[in-house]
C-alpha cells in the first residue's frame, strides 16, 4: 500500500542535472503525469538557462516509454537514454 500525501499525490519525480548535481523533485498523484511535467519542466529549464538540454537518461519506467516523449524529444533535438534493466548504477546521482 502506497502512502498518499496531504494533497493525494503518491509519486516523486527526481531530475538531477549531471553537471551542477541540483536536484528538482515533482511529486505525482499518478505515473500519468510524468509526461506532462517532463515537458513543462524541460521548456522552463531550456528558458531559465537559455541553453538546450541535450541528453536525458532514465530508467526502463513506462512512464518514460511513450510516443508523446518520443515526439517531444525529436522536435527538440533531444537524446533519450535508458538505463539498462535492473541497472540502478546507471542511473548515476538520482539511485544515491
Amino acid at each position: 500500500m502506497r502512502i498518499v500525501s496531504i494533497n493525494g499525490k503518491r509519486y516523486v519525480l527526481v531530475i538531477v542535472d549531471d553537471y551542477s548535481r541540483y536536484t528538482w523533485v515533482h511529486f505525482l498523484r499518478s505515473k500519468d503525469e510524468a509526461p506532462a511535467v517532463i515537458i513543462t519542466f524541460l521548456k522552463r529549464i531550456t528558458v531559465l538557462l537559455q541553453s538546450p538540454v541535450i541528453i536525458i537518461r532514465s530508467d526502463n519506467g513506462i512512464e518514460f516509454k511513450n510516443q508523446v516523449l518520443k515526439v517531444y524529444f525529436d522536435s527538440v533535438g533531444i537524446t533519450h537514454q535508458m538505463s539498462s534493466v535492473r541497472t540502478p548504477q546507471q542511473n548515476g546521482v538520482v539511485e544515491r
